[in-house]
């Protein structure tokens, strides 16, 4: 069975996977989740937050042979990782995530897209180094779908997301190309357009590319389904 690495999106942390470790576990894999700088336990200045201190933090966290799996804005800190670690990653899962396009930054990406629906729930700081999602669209934005309680407990653990990071333009390498890569679109997700993840995956083999019918948080709305699926990736 597989190490898999659980890397989180925008504003979350390790705690956001809750549900699915231990539905991970059940099918027999070993599955453990981690901070990304200035998140959940991690204590980093939300100022001091980069790109690569992002990625370094998931190399930091690599075992041997491990499957990393990056939520949202995590598909970013994975690849740049994968290159910086070339040989190291045994395949990248993109859940309804970024796919990095050379020369780009998320931000840029997020522009590009045909809508940008979760730009309204945005709450920028003022000194402008981070931003948070509004309380009273967290629900809509993320977890329409998911079990009652979700929203709750979502907003006694997210945190600010550092915009530096996020307008950082990435350079690709070839060192995320050695590691397999598998992507999950989310067909009701209201933060990255389906119609985009369709976009950033055109180009790619359909047998490497999954459906779910959740929103943004399949990790809430159906761990079991997700845990299921990641299993028949591994093994396809």
């Amino acid at each position: 069975m597989s190490d898999i690495l659980l890397v989180h999106g925008s504003c979350h942390g390790a705690w956001c996977y809750r549900d699915l470790i231990p539905a991970l576990e059940a099918l027999g894999h070993t599955a453990r989740a981690i901070d990304m700088p200035s998140h959940g336990a991690d204590t980093t200045p939300v100022v001091d937050v980069t790109l690569d201190s992002c990625a370094q933090s998931i190399i930091d966290a690599l075992g041997t042979d491990t499957v990393v799996l990056g939520h949202s804005w995590g598909g970013f800190p994975i690849t740049r990782a994968a290159d910086l670690a070339p040989g190291r990653i045994a395949r990248l899962i993109h859940l309804c995530a970024y796919v990095p396009w050379d020369g780009y930054s998320l931000a840029d990406m997020r522009r590009a897209a045909p809508r940008q629906p979760l730009m309204k729930a945005v709450l920028k700081s003022e000194d402008g180094v981070s931003y948070t999602i509004d309380p009273a669209q967290v629900r809509d934005a993320f977890y329409h779908d998911c079990p009652e309680g979700t929203a709750d407990f979502a907003l006694a653990n997210l945190s600010p997301q550092s915009i530096a990071a996020q307008e950082t333009k990435i350079t690709l390498s070839d060192g995320h190309q050695q590691a397999p890569r598998s992507y999950i679109r989310c067909l009701d997700d209201q933060t990255i357009p389906p119609e985009f993840q369709v976009t950033m995956t055109e180009d790619w083999p359909t047998a490497d590319v999954y459906e779910m019918p959740t929103s943004h948080s399949p990790f809430f709305a159906d761990p079991t389904g997700l845990a299921a699926l990641i299993d028949r990736i591994l093994k396809d």
